[in-house]
């Protein structure tokens, strides 16, 4: 059986991320960047399920990660 754990992740960048994690390995990160206004999808691993997918974008709009903030200044 596979194991899932969905983590939010909040680093040395401009945003904030959710990690998905399967079996201890790192699957895939969406990250909201607030400094450019962008939000990306990085896959570690190479095939993913659209049906899948669409239930981790939703996820990451339910844990209101989807609205961009305006960053913190540089120290």
């Amino acid at each position: 059986m596979n194991k899932e754990e969905i983590l939010i992740v909040n680093d040395e960048r401009d945003g904030l991320g959710m990690e998905v994690w399967q079996n201890n390995n790192l699957v895939l990160e969406i990250f909201r960047d607030d400094k450019f206004k962008t939000r990306t999808i990085t896959f570690f691993e190479k095939e993913i399920s659209l049906e899948k997918m669409e239930q981790y974008i939703e996820r990451f709009k339910k844990e209101n990660l989807w609205e961009f903030t305006d960053p913190l200044p540089d120290a």
